[in-house]
């Protein structure tokens, strides 16, 4: 009966969500205009409650896409009928006020105002005054909640290391304890990606089609521009991921990745994204200033297309196209010599056929899942026809030029019997079909790479060329 008394007061960051709705707002807001981090300073000198209602006053979440804790919500949902439930939080009301309508079964919301910040020893004064001492129980999940915990009855403690509920027991008798999950080696490695970092493996191709493999300045510098890109690369998809949570949320395969589901903290992936880009940038240094250059040009038109670009229906696939090509282009310059225009030409309408094989796919999904227009893409389910038709055009235009270049001189001078190169038109040919009747069908991965890279007829292909250009040396 004791507990029916008792009121139970819950967080809401990192407690009853697996996620930061500062962070989350304050990234929602910038993806709209990054300019508004100019304004941040100056709103947090006024105190972080001013901080945190200026950015809710400017934005907007989706809460019944959150990442619930669902352990949390089970045990509350569990909770003896008729006790007092409050959710108490230092995010700001307007955000509070929206959860606690979504759950439901909570009594009272108490949050960040404006003008206080209830986080920490504010939280524990306004609760002690509120119910008294030891006179609530408290489910909380950082070491400030201690502040909260010392006065509280009871603990909770939700995703947090072992040490912190020694400490809470030591301050309060510790009623439940949900243990930490996710944050392994294995979830960072996913939030990395490292599955696309097969993706700069193209910085080789221009080793390869200059038969510099056996140079070992070239092999070196071929090396150290790929794990430049890696680096790069990754530090760009931890940002990308935290600025597109919202449209990662509805996308039924996406919403899986760490940040969205909230196995990573966010305020993590904001420090190891520039740590990662840094890195990277120190790396090409070591190659040479205008591979750092190029290196900066992919890093900028990435963000380019990360906060703005990939809202534009078709530029978007054109930008995605040329970011394959940027990787072959800065391969050439880390080994100082001249971009073949036939290589170059050839990467463009190849790669934005796998560009638009990708945007077809996410609209077959919408089809099949009955939405009509793409969150966060410029595009309609209506569009699915001439996505296809430019998709295929596209593709067998790579050929073309593939075609051109064989009989050209250019293929005389670096291969002995060049005619043979003809095979790799019609494994092209098979390769770009079958990819579209693969998507056509609905059985296409939403990322063409991973498809390469788990299809098997795709890596038999894959070696089948590599034979034909062997026999062609």
């Amino acid at each position: 009966m004791q507990d029916r008394v008792i009121p139970l007061c819950v967080d809401l960051d990192g407690t009853l969500i697996r996620s930061d709705l500062l962070v989350e707002s304050a990234l929602s807001l910038l993806r709209r205009n990054p300019l508004y981090a100019l304004r941040f300073g100056a709103w947090l000198l006024r105190g972080k409650a001013h901080l945190k209602r200026e950015i809710a006053q400017r934005t907007s979440i989706d809460v019944t896409t959150l990442p619930y804790e669902p352990r949390v919500l089970a045990w509350l949902r569990g909770e003896t009928d008729g006790r007092r439930r409050v959710l108490c939080t230092a995010s700001d009301q307007k955000f509070a006020d929206a959860i606690a309508a979504h759950v439901g079964g909570f009594d009272e919301v108490l949050a960040s105002d404006g003008v206080r910040n209830l986080s920490g020893r504010n939280k524990a004064d306004v609760l002690g005054e509120r119910f008294g001492e030891r006179g609530f129980d408290y489910a909380g999940n950082e070491a400030r909640d201690l502040h909260v915990w010392s006065r509280a009855r009871r603990a909770i403690v939700v995703n947090a290391p072992h040490s912190l509920s020694q400490r809470a027991g030591r301050v309060s008798e510790v009623e439940r304890v949900f243990e930490r999950s996710g944050k392994s080696w294995h979830t960072w490695l996913r939030a990395l990606r490292l599955h696309q970092w097969l993706k700069n493996l193209l910085v080789f191709l221009p080793l390869l089609t200059a038969h510099l493999v056996l140079a070992p300045d070239a092999v070196l510098h071929s090396a150290l521009a790929f794990f430049a890109f890696c680096l790069c690369a990754s530090g760009v998809y931890l940002l990308n991921d935290l600025v597109d949570l919202d449209a990662d949320r509805k996308h039924p395969r996406k919403r899986l990745r760490p940040f969205a589901a909230g196995t990573l903290p966010l305020g993590a992936g904001l420090v190891l994204a520039p740590v990662l880009t840094l890195t990277a940038f120190a790396l090409a240094l070591t190659i040479s200033k205008l591979f750092a250059v190029a290196l900066a040009g992919y890093f900028a038109l990435t963000l380019a297309y990360s906060f703005a670009l990939k809202r534009v229906s078709m530029l978007d696939t054109i930008v995605l196209a040329a970011l394959y090509t940027i990787r072959i282009i800065a391969g050439t310059v880390a080994l100082r010599i001249g971009a073949s225009f036939w290589l170059l030409a050839f990467s463009m309408f190849l790669f934005l056929s796998l560009a638009m094989i990708k945007r077809y796919t996410e609209l077959r999904t919408l089809l099949q899942s009955g939405d009509n227009r793409s969150t966060g893409r410029g595009y309609a389910v209506d569009d699915l026809p001439l996505v296809q038709s430019l998709g295929g055009a596209s593709g067998y235009l790579a050929v073309l030029v593939l075609a051109l270049y064989i009989n050209s001189t250019a293929s005389e001078a670096l291969y002995r019997h060049p005619v043979v190169l003809w095979l790799l038109c019609p494994l092209l040919l098979y390769w770009i079909s079958r990819a579209w009747l693969i998507a056509h069908r609905g059985d296409m991965h939403d990322d063409p790479v991973v498809f390469a890279l788990s299809d098997r007829t795709s890596r038999l292909l894959l070696v089948l060329a590599i034979a034909v250009v062997i026999g062609a040396i």
